[in-house]
């Protein structure tokens, strides 16, 4: 069924007038409706890159939470901090750590958790 309806609209991606002849008609004319395509498909893209960035961003802190038992580098992300800051910490006994080797230095979530708590 075809209609004898002219209604004037503006073209949502060029921003020109033009007459359409459906009240649903949102383009000009098939150029711009393949552009328009093309930007939502773009958008749609850059909107899935920034959550999966995000949640790879995420993840690390995620699995620090979990821990119970925690190395000074994850101390140093959790605090936001650099490492040489949590040995300083260690060193002055703000936060008990247990050293098991020369290079493997554990420190238990719930320290953290006191050193918040003062």
């Amino acid at each position: 069924m075809s209609s004898n309806i002219r209604v004037q609209r503006i073209c949502q991606h060029c921003g020109q007038t033009f007459e359409a002849r459906t009240t649903v008609t949102r383009y000009c004319g098939d150029a711009c409706a393949k552009q328009a395509y093309k930007v939502r498909v773009r958008n749609g893209k850059l909107e899935r890159s920034d959550v999966e960035t995000q949640a790879i961003i995420s993840r690390p802190m995620d699995e620090i939470k979990a821990k119970e038992f925690l190395t000074v580098r994850d101390v140093a992300q959790l605090l936001s901090s650099s490492r040489q800051t949590v040995y300083a910490l260690i060193a002055s006994g703000s936060i008990k750590a247990f050293k098991l080797s020369d290079r493997k230095t554990l420190i238990r979530r719930s320290e953290i958790d006191k050193l918040f708590q003062q």
